[in-house]
């Protein structure tokens, strides 16, 4: 039996008034359901995927043409499956079903620019870029790129790309240069959107020198599109088909038309790491995305249509198509572009006030980077409209949770959020219908037979094993881009347990059905032959106030793997020996002898990708003197060097 209690429960209030109590009323009178609650409306989930994936087409009101009778097709197969197939619709559509003078779109950077697009103006400006694009001869299945900042024309040329049946695909421009060719360079784009610059940490960053040179290297671009983000006068003597945006779109009011594209047809080409070499292409289908995006975002994060949404991403991390799916609701979206800790740390917490957020997605590792900055919210801010928290990107320690609910706010969900961006959405998170325990994602995504497996593919409860979601479910992606048989793809995740989409996270079911996820299976540490999540070693090194953050790797040592610890400070502090023991006993008497590093060496930075993921693989080749294979995958590839510099000392016994 469960000893713990939740550290936070919804109100009767909360409840009655969340989109998803409505949907089990749904469910219950239009699909004669016998489901009460949310754990009986996750098993009917699973157990009737066609009926519930049904259902929640119709409330949320999908719009779309053609044959509805049938929702699944080859359940059996995985990969295979195939979800709607007598269905056509479009995306961008779906997105700009409203045309109102409520705000679409409310934009903030570091430069201190404020913009507001309302529903028409959005729906007025996808119109122009629209037909644009069409005379630039772009037609469904072409592939259109954004090497763009968080701010409204990326958006706009999204829904524009979208609404004409192209395939969007985009990345940051913190990107280098073979990054971004490595990624757009596969997919062959025939149009590409930049910035002149953008902002970040009080300093400007010129994109227009970068885009030379990869125009020099794919020549599929026929045309460069700019957006004068920084105000300055455009330079774009010497850059081939470069245009403005604004001569790009012209003044014209353009009727807005919508291309149908079938359920599977690709939507959105995603990325992966690229830390292994050249990053794979994860195609996206239209129909799945939307399908999955609503479910979340209507059901699990109760967004409404008096919502504001925000998120603190970028376009290269998939937590941006995930917050741009908010407009098929009606609710506002808040892009922000630059440091979240610029000019200060209460950055984005002077954000919620300012606009007004209730719905506020960040990082883990912010949040706790609030927390060693000590920052009090609830003493310095109002926050009177914050009614959620998501976190994603990493584990949110469990002294985070004690952080929210004592020093931002009482009174709001907690939800904790996993996924990928080889699902574009997630495998657990939140319901506004559920206690929050402290240290847990709350449940399972609906429709998603989530599990935990052993090594032998059986499931697991209270035990740690690999994440798998074992039956099909609409945001599979549609393949690898050129991976004409399948092989990339399967190989992805079907080559550990046939026919069960292994995720890579190493993780526990709990006995309320809440999920603990401990760190990636691929780099779970395993001394003696006992497996660690490192998660749990960071949990309990970076409560001490002197560590910023952590990164632990195994290497391989005496015929077995020994755990190896880096620790980034806060500054004016160095790693003495009794630091050191300090740091060693914590984690001794809060996990097992197992856990405790047999080295531990302090660094003045930690490699991390470019959406803000530290990188225990590309630290751990590098300690063995293994090439880490893209590093242009890396925001601050530098900080190899650093671990390079370590390895005569990691030649040493235990410290």
């Amino acid at each position: 039996m469960n000893t713990q209690r939740p550290i936070w429960e919804p109100s009767k209030e909360r409840i009655e008034r969340a989109n998803l109590s409505r949907f089990i009323r749904f469910v219950q009178t239009e699909h004669k359901a016998q489901v009460e609650d949310h754990y009986s409306l996750y098993d009917y989930s699973i157990r009737q995927p066609e009926a519930f994936w049904r259902a929640v087409w119709e409330f949320c009101g999908i719009r779309a043409s053609g044959d509805f009778d049938q929702v699944l097709v080859d359940a059996d197969k995985m990969p295979g499956a195939r979800w709607f197939p007598g269905v056509r619709l479009n995306f961008a559509q779906n997105l700009l079903r409203y045309k109102d003078d409520r705000v679409a779109l409310v934009a903030r950077n570091e430069w201190g620019h404020k913009r507001e697009f309302t529903y028409a103006q959005l729906h007025e400006e996808v119109g122009k870029l629209a037909h644009a694009l069409r005379e630039a001869g772009v037609a469904a299945g072409d592939r259109v790129a954004g090497f763009m900042p968080n701010i409204p024309e990326t958006v706009i040329a999204m829904l524009a790309a979208t609404s004409l049946g192209a395939t969007w695909s985009s990345c940051s421009p913190d990107f280098g240069i073979n990054g971004v060719v490595d990624r757009f360079g596969q997919i062959a784009p025939k149009v590409l959107f930049t910035a002149d610059a953008y902002p970040y940490g009080g300093k400007s960053f010129d994109c227009l020198a970068k885009i030379r040179d990869v125009l020099a290297q794919i020549p599929s671009v026929e045309k460069l599109v700019v957006v004068p983000y920084s105000g300055a006068a455009l330079k774009l003597d010497g850059i081939a088909n470069a245009v403005a945006w604004s001569d790009f779109l012209g003044d014209e009011a353009r009727e807005l038309e919508f291309t149908p594209t079938a359920f599977d047809h690709p939507l959105y080409v995603m990325y992966s790491s690229g830390t292994t070499g050249v990053p794979k292409c994860i195609v996206h289908g239209a129909g799945g995305t939307l399908i999955q995006h609503l479910k979340e975002l209507v059901l699990h994060t109760d967004l409404k249509r008096e919502d504001k949404i925000f998120y603190y991403t970028t376009c290269g991390w998939m937590m941006w198509n995930w917050l741009v799916s908010s407009l098929a609701v009606g609710a506002t979206l808040v892009l922000y572009d630059g440091s979240p800790s610029h000019p200060d740390a209460t950055a984005l917490w002077d954000l919620i006030d300012e606009v007004g957020i209730s719905v506020f997605g960040t990082s883990a590792k912010w949040i706790a980077a609030s927390e060693k900055a000590g920052i009090k919210p609830r003493e310095s801010h109002k926050l009177i409209t914050l009614k959620t928290i998501l976190s994603t990107g990493s584990p949110l320690a469990d002294e985070s949770f004690d952080y929210v609910y004592r020093d931002v706010k009482e009174r709001l969900l907690l939800a904790s959020i996993s996924g990928g961006t080889d699902i574009i959405s997630c495998f657990a998170l939140g319901s506004p219908l559920l206690p929050v325990y402290r240290g847990e994602l709350q449940c399972r995504g609906l429709g998603l037979k989530v599990e935990i497996l052993d090594d032998d593919g059986k499931p697991l409860r209270g035990e740690k094993g690999e994440l798998a979601c074992t039956a099909p479910f609409p945001c599979m992606p549609v393949g690898f881009w050129n991976d004409p048989d399948g092989s990339k793809y399967k190989n992805a995740y079907f080559s550990k347990v046939e026919n069960v989409w292994c995720h890579g996270d190493h993780a526990l079911l709990t006995e309320h059905d809440g999920i603990v996820i401990y760190g990636r299976s691929d780099a779970v540490l395993n001394p003696g032959g006992v497996r660690i999540g490192t998660a749990e070693i960071y949990r309990q090194v970076e409560q001490l106030p002197e560590v910023l953050e952590s990164i632990a790797v195994g290497q391989e040592w005496d015929s077995d793997v020994r755990v190896i610890l880096f620790v980034r400070l806060r500054e004016g502090f160095t790693l003495d020996d009794a630091l050191r023991e300090r740091i060693k006993k914590q984690v001794r008497t809060n996990t097992t002898p197992r856990h405790v590093p047999a080295k531990i060496l302090q660094v003045a930075d930690i490699p991390r990708t470019i959406s803000g993921k530290i990188t225990e693989i590309a630290v751990r080749e590098t300690i063995h003197g293994r090439p880490v294979k893209n590093t242009d995958a890396l925001a601050n590839p530098q900080a190899l060097k650093l671990f390079e510099a370590l390895r005569p000392q990691l030649q040493e016994m235990s410290s």
